[in-house]
């Protein structure tokens, strides 16, 4: 690609963070350099544009390690897989080398992910990536069984989407370094879903498994099925 110049786009936005946000957490990006990043929080959320954990949460350099796929989905344990290993082995590092103390697994209304594996629509066809990807998602769309009669379709992919989001966490548990932790008490896992239109945040309840608004009196539709 020769002769095409860097994203505009990126350059106004470096010199605003050189301007503005660079001067007042100088110090912050100093300290880090020298000792190094010791976030307590793992995000595993999706490469969505809309659904940044960053912005969601408000994060200040350093305070949380993302890492990010189509659809949030986290693998199952199989180290003899030639497959997967980008968000596995993201996983092993945060959990034994920055030594995390939560996981999250941040899901999202309007998933394009979900929606095309539903849908069995391009681009999933089984040569692509995506394709053996969201094969991922499979196992959460059996144990929901086939959409209802009458059901509509976007009712349908939310709860996908949170099925989706309640198998990573099951398969976060077949990871011997995450179960180990989990069950010694020093590690968590959470769900978590995000209206993108909304803006609502539902957090899964760790004994219920019910999602519940963090802030309940948000603008908009509050309930887990019809959170937008």
């Amino acid at each position: 690609m020769a002769g095409v110049p860097f994203p505009q786009r990126l350059t106004d936005g470096y010199t605003s963070f050189v301007r503005e946000r660079l001067p007042r957490e100088r110090g912050r990006y100093e300290q880090l350099a020298e000792k190094g990043q010791r976030p307590e929080i793992m995000i595993i959320g999706c490469c969505d544009s809309r659904v940044s954990p960053e912005v969601i949460f408000d994060a200040a350099p350093g305070e949380m390690f993302v890492v990010r796929n189509v659809a949030n989905l986290v693998p199952p344990y199989e180290p003899d897989n030639v497959s997967h290993h980008g968000t596995s082995a993201a996983l092993e590092f945060a959990v034994q080398a920055l030594k995390v103390k939560h996981i999250v697994v941040l899901g999202h209304a309007h998933c394009g992910g979900i929606r095309a594996f539903a849908g069995e629509t391009e681009p999933l066809s089984p040569g692509d990536f995506i394709g053996k990807w969201m094969e991922l998602v499979a196992p959460a769309a059996e144990r929901l069984g086939p959409r209802p009669d009458g059901e509509a379709e976007q009712d349908y992919l939310r709860k996908l989407e949170f099925a989706a989001i309640e198998n990573s966490l099951a398969n976060l548990m077949t990871f011997p370094c995450v179960r180990i932790l989990v069950e010694k008490g020093r590690l968590a896992l959470h769900g978590a879903f995000f209206g993108v239109a909304t803006g609502h945040l539902f957090v899964r309840d760790p004994d219920s498994g019910v999602f519940t608004p963090v802030i309940a009196d948000l603008p908009g539709r509050v309930s887990a099925i019809g959170c937008t």
